[in-house]
């Protein structure tokens, strides 16, 4: 993990093509703006752990049954 210092109004560039943007910071909590293309999507990352459960759960419910009517058993 890179872990850097930034003060408001500072931005990061990641891969030539994102963003981040320190907006405000107030006490523990800091706001951040993110300027990335329209085809990358980004989450917070305990939306992108639900999203991930649900994706599994629904290969593991009906994933497996469609692979298996593939393979014919």
């Amino acid at each position: 993990m890179l872990a850097l210092s930034r003060k408001k109004n500072e931005a990061l560039i990641i891969n030539n093509n994102i963003e981040i943007t320190i907006l405000e910071v107030k006490g523990d909590q800091v706001k951040i703006g993110i300027t990335a293309p329209k085809e990358i999507p980004v989450y917070r990352k305990e939306v992108y752990m639900q999203i991930q459960e649900a994706n599994k759960a629904a290969v593991d419910a009906d994933g497996m049954e469609a692979l298996k009517k593939l393979l014919g058993q």
